[in-house]
């Protein structure tokens, strides 16, 4: 295993980097925008086998696309493509096409108003499972022969091992303050011994959701007004079956794997994201929140160019 550690992240996968020297700040983030390059580093980066990227975002909230709509948009300019399928635990129906546009509704009869009210309550949620969610990814990965990226956030990162396996697509996966999971081991085999109060539980309901109270400081406190509001009503429950499903095969101990550790993660301490990523091939560390994709996109971009063009 190879530790990266925050030593200039982007020059430890092999980025190519503009002669101007490459300077970083104290979070070890880029600070020129990709614009700013000069044409012959783009016209490096637009000549390469570019790779497409699919996000499987984490428990308790719906949209992906716009969870991941930041760091997209970055990744567009650059000419790489991302999708960010939905996930049916999660009351999701469809899968976003472009990575920017919003969830389809699930065909199992929920409204516009059962989703933006912030929540799904007990009685809507379908039960679809973990299962499901690794055949939506699935259907993803397998829809399309370009080289791929795969990204799990979180519990996403459970979906995305089982589901990449057998697709002969994903070239490299990338767990984001994610686990890194073996055949037989669920979501709860890396939890804490306690439930975390940032958390709600529903047993008799079938659900579990984030605490909307709690949610901004633990999850995006390092991220504009704006995007605090706009994550806030995205929170769902989320039918608790997921949290002991165990994963039936992985696919990350075949493949090239990053993990990125979010250093001021609230939610999953940095001391634990370490102990998770143990398993991973190459360890990055970010100085960020949980969501890292909405409060620092270009530094995930960056890695993502990085892994895209080896």
């Amino acid at each position: 295993m190879i530790h990266a550690g925050v030593q200039d992240p982007v020059a430890n996968l092999g980025l190519f980097v503009p002669s101007h020297g490459g300077t970083f700040s104290r979070n070890w983030r880029y600070v020129y925008r990709w614009s700013s390059w000069p044409v012959a580093i783009l016209s490096f980066v637009r000549g390469a086998e570019l790779m497409r990227v699919v996000f499987v975002h984490g428990a308790c909230v719906r949209d992906g696309s716009w969870w991941w709509h930041p760091t997209a948009a970055i990744l567009a300019e650059r000419g790489i493509i991302s999708v960010a399928p939905a996930l049916p635990s999660c009351g999701e129906g469809g899968l976003s096409s472009d990575g920017l546009s919003s969830d389809r509704l699930s065909s199992g009869g929920l409204s516009s108003s059962d989703l933006s009210s912030g929540g799904l309550s007990s009685g809507g949620l379908s039960s679809a499972d973990l299962y499901q969610d690794v055949a939506a990814v699935r259907a993803v990965l397998e829809a399309s022969d370009e080289p791929t990226v795969i990204v799990g956030h979180s519990y996403g990162g459970i979906v995305a091992a089982e589901a990449a396996v057998g697709a002969q697509s994903v070239r490299h996966m990338v767990f984001v303050s994610s686990y890194l999971p073996l055949p037989g081991e669920s979501l709860s085999t890396f939890g804490a011994p306690e439930p975390p109060p940032f958390l709600d539980f529903d047993p008799e309901g079938g659900t579990f959701g984030g605490v909307p109270e709690l949610f901004a400081e633990t999850f995006v406190q390092d991220c504009p007004p704006e995007i605090i509001k706009a994550a806030l009503e995205r929170l769902t429950r989320q039918n608790i079956a997921v949290l002991q499903q165990p994963v039936q095969a992985a696919a990350w101990p075949d493949r090239p794997n990053t993990y990125v550790v979010c250093t001021e993660d609230n939610g999953t301490p940095a001391t634990a994201q370490r102990e998770f990523a143990r398993r991973a091939d190459k360890v990055l560390e970010l100085k960020s929140g949980h969501h890292p994709f909405l409060s620092q996109p270009e530094a995930v971009a960056d890695i993502i160019t990085a892994i895209a063009n080896r």
